[in-house]
């Protein structure tokens, strides 16, 4: 079992920043991928970006140049570096972890309001 727990989400004006981090704990060593995902209010959850144990990052179009994955491996946490958001950012955000074997885990999800 995972457990991946959430934290930074909130309310910030268009333009600006949030930071948000994913803390892995339980069984880390089957974990192979980690990834950030969003679901705005009467969408579907989207990819926002991913990285692999081998560090290679993948971003969706929307965010690329503006977001940033990075992994603390020491840490077993993970960071979503969202600058220059926009309205259309706003949506929960969920953690996601992909296991060698068996279902992905999901943390609870933080939500993101982009407003003015």
């Amino acid at each position: 079992q995972v457990q991946l727990v959430e934290s930074g989400g909130g309310l910030v004006q268009p333009g600006g920043s949030l930071r948000l981090s994913c803390a892995a704990s339980g069984s880390i060593s089957s974990i192979i991928a980690m990834a950030w995902y969003r679901q705005a209010p009467g969408k579907q959850r989207e990819l926002v970006a991913t990285t692999t144990s081998g560090s290679h990052i993948n971003y969706a179009d929307s965010v690329w140049g503006r977001f940033t994955l990075s992994r603390d491996s020491g840490k077993n946490t993970v960071h979503l570096q969202m600058n220059s958001l926009k309205p259309e950012d706003t949506a929960v955000y969920y953690c996601n972890a992909l296991p060698f074997v068996g279902q992905a885990y999901w943390g609870q999800g933080t939500q993101v309001t982009v407003s003015s």
